[in-house]
Order: C-alpha cells, then structure tokens, then sequence
C-alpha cells in the first residue's frame, strides 16, 4: 500500500492530463454500490483503472499522511466502506466497541438478574449449572483446582469420575478445549494478582431466611465461577462488534450494521441462550462462526484472493469445530451453499479453482469429514476422535423410525421440530417479512442477471454477475440455515442470527438503489427500524423483568448429605442431570452423564434409565450391579411427567421393551417400597436415594 501511495504521489506531481477512458472495474469500494448521487452504472459500464470491488484502494493519501491515514485507508477498504475521510473507518470500529460493551453488559445484566449470581454460595453457583453445563464446568474445576496445571490437564485426560469404573480422555469425548484454555487464563491471572498484591474477589455472608443457615458468597475473577462466566460473556459480547462490522461490510453502509445488531436485540431470545446456558459449547463456537462467514464473505466480493485471506478462514474453521460437536454439519451446508453459488455462475473458474482447490481441498477434508481429519491431527497429542450420533435422530424427522435413543432426543423440545410460534414470533418484530422482502429481491436479481447473460452474451454483464455472488451465496446459506432450524429447534440459533446479518441489505444499493433515487435511505432504513422497534422493544422488556434467585434447596440436602454420609468412591447412578451435578459438587463416581453424544455412554444410561421401565426389580439390579453401583438416585416425576404424549419415561420404554407393555412401572413400585432389592438411605421432596443391595 506504501508503494502505492508514493506512485500515486508521484502521478499526482505530473502535468494534468485528459481523463484516460474508463477501464473496466468494480462499482464503489463496499458491495459495489454508488455512492450518493451517482447513477446506477449498466452492466457494461467501466470504472476507474485499478478498482475492483472491496479491493480497489481508497483514494491516494496526502502527502503527509502517515502510518494512521495508511491503516485508516487499509481498514476501510478491508470493511467495504465508501471513502468519505480519514475518521469514518474509525468511526466504524467505534461503534462495533460500542455494540460489544452493549450486548456484554445485557447478557451479563439478565444472567445476574435470573439467578442472583453474584450472592449465591459456591455450592449454588455449581447447582445453578444443570446437566451438560455442570459437566463441562466440573473440568474447569478440575483443573483450577489441581496442584498444577499440568497436572490438572492429565487428570481431564484419565478421567475415573465421569464414567465408572472405566478411564476416559474426556479431552476427547466432550471438546474441553475452552476449559483446558480458560483454566490456564485463570491459574496466570490469579497469580500475578497474587504477585503484585491486588484483591481479586470479596466474600460476605448472606443471610438467607427460612430456617436456612448463611451461606459465603464471594464476587470479582478470584472466583472460579465467576472468572469462567465473565469470559464467555466478554467472547459473546466481542461477537456483537463481528455482526455489526458484518453488516456493514456486506451492506457496504454502516446503516447496515445497525440494522444487524437491531435486529439481534429485538430478537435476542431467538438469536441466543448465552444469557442462560453459559458454559454450553455453541457459547465459545459461535462467535468464530460468524468471522468465519465474514472472511467467505470478502473471499466471495474479493477480485484477488491473498494467502492471508485463506490462512485467516482456517483458523478461524478450527476454533469454530473444535468445541462443537456440531459444527462439522453446519460447514457441510456452508460448502453445498458455495458449489450452488458457482452453479449458478456467481463464481468464475478462477476463483472456483482458488476456493475450491485451496480452500476447500486444504480445509475442506475438515468440512467434508466433519472434524474426523483435524481431531485424527490432534489425536498425536491427546487422542482425540469424534462419534457420529446424528444419522437416527435425521432418519426419525423424516420416517416413523424410533428407538429409545431417538425419543430421548425428540422429546426434549431443543431437538423437536420448530415451534409454530417461532415464525409468529419472527414476524411481530417484522424481521421474517424483511428479510423474504430481500430474498425476493436476491431472486429477482440472480434472474435478470441470468437472462441478460443469456440473451445478450455480453462479456461485460458476465462480469458484472461474478462480482455479487456474496448476495447469492447468503440467499442459499439462509435456505440451509433454515431446513436446520426447522428439523432441529435448537439450530435456529444459526438462522436467527442469520436473519438478521440479511437484513442489513435493506440497506444496499445492488437490491434498493432504484428505491433510494426516489427515498433518501436513511428514511426507509429509520422507518423500517421504528417498525421493528414496537415489538422489539416489548421482547426487551420481557427479558428484562425477569427477575429470581436460584434455589434448589432438595438438591443442595442431597449433595450435602453425598458428601459427609457416603464414602469417597461410592458410585452412583440416575438421571442425567442429576448425575452432573452429583459429579461436579459430590466429586463422587457416576455412571452416565449428560453428554449422550457416545454410543458407549448411550448403552449405560440404557441401562440405568430402565429403572423407569416396566422390568421387573431383580432384573434391573443385577445389570447396575454389573456397572458396579452403589446408590441410585431415584426422581418421581421423571416416572410421571412428560413433555407431550408418548414422552414419559415409561411410554418410551414400550417402544424399546413392548413384552412388558402395561405393566407397572418400577419406578412406581419403588417409590412405595424399595425392599427387597434397594434400601432407602435418603429422602427428601424431590429425591430418593436408594441403596443397591448386593447379593
């Protein structure tokens, strides 16, 4: 760029010449759009020499100008933006800071005020983590608390608590890299704290009321709890400035970017569940998703791909897929999303070859073997490999198949199709009708494009389709993104967010020029956003009065009579869930856990959850004594409840067990009399535990 700037210099000092005939270029520097008062150009109409789309340079620097202006110039470049002074890129970053510090403080602003994190006791903030979240946090634990970090890490590594008697790289099995990270964060900044003599946390007793006794409840880094739940909301919040910075760089208007992160917030309870579930793996994933799409974004605008560009998507690829088990199926779609993109021809040859034999065959062995290639890499060092645990769930969305693994996915509402109230829900706020308008206008480009490229054969149009394919490429992604949502409720957390990245185009030329001829943008885009605002606002204030204070006060008189009435190793078994918590607080052996993603831990909780079955009770505790059992936890409701008729725990075990259909179930039986097989050692309104006889 410096040699650049001085050639310019250089022309700058020669005689005025006549203009040189345009050469053939992109539009504006951005998303190809004119600037204010300039004429749409034709298809065939040529530009200034040298710029092409979001890689043409700004405009040469003045003569003075220094390391500032030059980086200034690259940035705003780099973000799409048309060049109206030195100050605007920095403007634009601005504003991103501005949208991070703000997201971070309304996620950390609802966590606090749903559960009172702040003032909970140790015990109640690991209670406060339920089922997979408690699990994952236990080896954060594990590891901030070791002599060592090192040591720490090999404990995750030969695990004897997670699933007794057997010794498992829980490294492998549950993608811990967020937690081997952040303990290694926490373990340094404790220390150096400690070091120079700076108070890292302050403790008090609360009085809690009710005949209960006070409890010590610290605040600030120095707290475990804390320090973890703080960074995943820094990383959350740092992701709202990639949005904004997303829309503005594909709208090519910082209106765009408003829009983006607008739309974010009016939707928040669609968009994510950070607030509420902070150590789940789609809190440390996401984010890089979405530099992910951006940089495939610029790859897709970009008349020149540079080395830099691919080697920025593959680290961003890797910290994507590496703490989700899920992210090897979102890629998948990104990649069937780019063949269609130069199917349609919004991709030329050139490019084609660069981006599918540099970027697809490099990296793309990830995406097409979901993580298999970069966790069998990762594997030299810590063992890892991936289970595939999706294909009967996908097979039960689409035929009558059922078992009991697939029903213990379908009835929990995550894994159900989406709500009927979902896209209800989209359309108060006027986002879905926003972003179809934008589809629509997407088609309607992609064929005109296309029967001028047929009927003219014209070169120049040619050219002027190739340079757009990142619209396509959106369009298709949305479609992908919305056949997830719809099989999976859980994956709409990909096709809200989605949404709203599109609606920044409401602000883009390429779609609405002929509409801001007639109307100044920013009227439409304000007009747009007050209607939005209306039940945008209202999404806001609900989240906002929802005020608590966690308790659990059942579970805590069980972990607390785990802890001073059992022994160290006494294993136990029951729900999911419970097994957590029972893991993370007890710090004793269980037997099954929530994470189900492997076909081992899949046969164990099999044989633990037939305690809800219809069998009879010898049969049932011989096979925990096998597992080498000591106490069950027994929960009544789960014998009773059930999220939609054929979902308690007994009707699924008439699928997988019809011989014993109509029977009463064991769970019934033992409520009312656990002899002879089980003893009674603990009961209190919630849970039973029982003590597994041995013979």
């Amino acid at each position: 760029m410096v040699l650049q700037a001085r050639s310019r210099h250089r022309e700058a000092a020669k005689p005025p010449q006549a203009p040189p005939p345009p050469l053939r270029g992109a539009l504006d520097a951005g998303a190809g759009e004119p600037g204010p008062g300039r004429a749409p150009p034709s298809p065939g109409r040529r530009g200034a020499a040298g710029r092409r789309g979001p890689r043409a340079e700004p405009g040469a620097l003045p003569a003075g100008a220094g390391l500032g202006g030059r980086l200034a110039a690259g940035l705003r470049g780099a973000l799409g933006l048309r060049r109206a002074g030195r100050g605007r890129t920095w403007s634009t970053l601005v504003l991103a800071a501005f949208a991070a510090v703000l997201h971070w403080c309304h996620i950390t602003h609802l966590f606090e005020n749903d559960r009172h994190f702040s003032h909970l006791s140790t015990l109640e903030r690991e209670m406060a983590f339920r089922t997979e979240m408690g699990l994952y946090y236990s080896y954060f634990k594990t590891i901030v608390e070791a002599p060592s970090f090192l040591h720490g890490v090999w404990m995750v590594m030969n695990d004897r608590l997670t699933e007794f008697p057997l010794v498992i790289n829980t490294l492998k099995r549950f993608n811990l890299y967020p937690e081997v990270i952040l303990a290694s964060w926490y373990r340094i900044y404790t220390k150096i704290m400690d070091l120079i003599g700076i108070q890292t946390k302050i403790c008090w007793t609360v009085t809690r009321g009710e005949g209960l006794s006070p409890i010590e409840s610290c605040e600030g880094l120095g707290d475990p709890a804390c320090f973890y739940v703080a960074v995943i909301f820094i990383l959350n919040g740092l992701m709202m400035a990639l949005f904004f910075i997303y829309g503005t760089y594909l709208s090519g208007s910082r209106l765009g970017g408003l829009v983006t992160v607008l739309c974010f917030f009016f939707n928040h309870g669609e968009c994510t569940r950070v607030m509420w579930t902070p150590p789940l793996r789609e809190s440390f994933s996401y984010p890089f998703l979405v530099l992910q799409m951006l940089l495939v974004t610029h790859i897709l605008r970009a008349t020149k791909l540079y080395r830099g560009s691919l080697i920025a998507l593959c680290i961003s690829n890797v910290f994507f897929m590496l703490p989700w088990q899920f992210a090897q199926f979102v890629l998948l779609t990104q990649i069937a999303s780019l063949f269609a993109v130069h199917v349609v021809g919004y991709i030329d040859i050139g490019k084609l070859r660069k981006i599918v034999y540099i970027h697809m065959v490099i990296q793309g062995c990830f995406w097409l073997f979901g993580t298999v290639v970069l966790k069998y890499l990762t594997s030299r060092v810590f063992g890892i490999t991936d289970d595939a645990h999706i294909g009967n769930l996908l097979t039960s969305k689409f035929f009558s198949y059922k078992d009991f693994d697939t029903l213990l996915y379908t009835c929990a509402a995550e894994f159900d199709f989406m709500e009927k109230e979902t896209p209800l829900r989209y359309t108060k706020t006027l986002l879905l009708p926003v972003v179809l308008v934008i589809f629509i206008a997407i088609v309607r480009k992609i064929i005109i494009d296309m029967w001028g490229v047929i009927g003219k054969e014209q070169p120049n149009t040619r050219k002027h389709l190739l340079d757009h394919g990142e619209l396509v490429y959106h369009a298709l992604q949305l479609l992908a993104y919305a056949v997830l949502g719809v099989l999976i409720m859980r994956l709409k957390l990909f096709l809200t967010p989605h949404m709203c990245v599109m609606a920044s185009l409401i602000c883009s030329r390429q779609l609405f020029g002929w509409l801001f001829y007639k109307v100044h943008p920013s009227a439409v885009v304000f007009a747009v956003l007050a209607a939005m605002s209306i039940q945008g606002s209202a999404n806001l204030q609900t989240q906002w009065n929802i005020v608590g204070e966690f308790s659990n006060l059942p579970q805590e008189e069980l972990i607390e009579w785990i802890r001073y009435s059992t022994k160290p190793d006494a294993v136990f078994a029951g729900a999911m869930p419970t097994m957590a918590s029972v893991k993370l607080s007890a710090l004793r052996p269980v037997v099954n856990h929530p994470h189900y993603e492997d076909a081992g831990l899949r046969a164990r909780t099999k044989i633990v959850y037939s305690m809800y079955s219809r069998k009879a009770a010898e049969e049932v505790k011989r096979e925990l004594i096998k597992l080498k059992v000591n106490y069950y936890i027994l929960e009544e409701s789960w014998c009773v409840r059930r999220s939609k008729p054929g979902c308690s725990m007994p009707e699924i075990w008439d699928v997988e067990d019809p011989g014993n259909a109509g029977k009463t179930p064991l769970c019934s039986v033992l409520v009312k009399e656990s002899r002879p097989h089980f003893t009674t050692v603990f009961q209190n309104s919630v849970y039973k535990v029982l003590e597994v006889v041995k013979e």
